[in-house]
């Protein structure tokens, strides 16, 4: 047992979403498996929201995103729930994913899928939703184009990358390749060949921050972790740039995104260079317009662009939207309030909504 002074002290989940875990545990609803880890600060351990045993005091209870949270904070899993393994919607979406990553979109289809997997259409469309945000088609086109970047970095042509990712014909991929590479595929193969991109690493509330900018502005912030993985990152994407360690030629930038990402006002206007489709812009530039501290929803960014069908047009520039804070994805929140995936985790997002309300005040 620990001693008084190294209870944990708990996380930092904003009271509205700490509100919803609860009412998830009182119900012992399935669906949340996955998406959180309740914690009991009286006997030092987490379970899934699911966990059969019996309710804490609400007093008593601590909620975290992840199990790797509630073990830093030293809590030990239950023995009845097992939350350290994977089970629930997260296994199921994991086994689909897989079977998808060996597919082209066209070569599976959706029934047969959840029946190989033992379940029904209907429970594996929810799973994908909880767990990705995405629908089981969408991953697998995002899947796919994934492999087709990685071909084209390998040093494959086009012609061969299109047949060994099953793409029917290239217009196609240049269609949907073109939403989300922001170049045709032509562009995207010279990896960024030619251009210089300067990057700086700074330490701020959500972790460590990158950013990379050419000569005539911004190109790219990362959140993370780890100064490697989101270095690799960069150059992942620009494998052919020459990248490096930035110089304090924009050291002002920095400094302002930094600001930004602690919830504070902007203070001035940062130039972007990005390599975008007409619509990702229309959509980013609209992002830009939402003010701090506030949200909309998906189906509310596709009406302002005049395209109310554009839904998931828009969801799909957010998520691939290079530069976060700067264009605020993270205020863009599902129809009942929830929110969406985001690429450098959803307990982020939850803190920058947080923090830029607070700042409101």
């Amino acid at each position: 047992m620990m001693n008084q002074t190294n209870t944990p002290t708990g996380s930092n989940i904003p009271p509205r979403a700490a509100a919803r875990f609860w009412r998830a545990t009182v119900s012992r609803d399935a669906r949340a498996d996955g998406t959180f880890v309740l914690a009991v600060r009286s006997t030092h351990i987490y379970c899934r929201p699911s966990c059969p045993a019996r309710r804490p005091l609400r007093r008593n209870v601590v909620f975290f995103r992840t199990r790797e949270e509630a073990e830093k904070q030293g809590f030990r899993p239950c023995l009845r729930c097992r939350p350290n393994e994977i089970a629930g919607p997260i296994a199921l979406v994991e086994s689909a994913s897989r079977q998808l990553a060996k597919s082209g979109e066209d070569s599976i289809r959706f029934g047969e899928l959840a029946a190989r997997l033992g379940t029904t259409s209907a429970t594996l469309r929810r799973a994908f939703l909880q767990v990705t945000g995405l629908r089981p088609r969408e991953l697998a086109e995002t899947l796919r184009l994934a492999r087709f970047k990685k071909l084209l970095r390998a040093g494959k042509s086009i012609a061969d990358a299109l047949y060994e990712t099953g793409y029917g014909s290239s217009s196609r991929v240049y269609e949907r390749s073109n939403a989300q590479l922001g170049m045709t595929p032509a562009t995207y193969k010279k990896g960024g060949k030619n251009m210089k991109i300067g990057y700086s690493i700074a330490k701020s509330a959500l972790g460590k921050v990158l950013v990379a900018a050419t000569e005539r502005g911004v190109s790219a912030v990362y959140l993370g972790d780890a100064e490697a993985k989101l270095i690799q990152e960069l150059r992942d994407e620009y494998p052919r740039a020459e990248i490096s360690p930035a110089a304090d030629s924009f050291e002002r930038w920095v400094k302002e995104i930094i600001l930004r990402v602690e919830g504070k006002p902007p203070r001035i206007e940062l130039p972007l260079d990005l390599q975008a489709t007409a619509f990702q812009r229309r959509v980013w530039q609209e992002l830009q317009r939402i003010p701090r501290g506030a949200t909309r929803t998906y189906s509310q960014v596709a009406r302002a662009l005049g395209n109310p069908k554009a839904v998931r047009a828009v969801a799909r520039a957010c998520a691939t939207n290079p530069v976060s804070i700067v264009v605020p994805c993270h205020r863009v929140i599902r129809e009942d309030g929830s929110l969406a995936g985001y690429r450098w985790g959803l307990s982020r997002k939850e803190q920058l909504l947080a923090q830029e309300q607070v700042g409101n005040r």
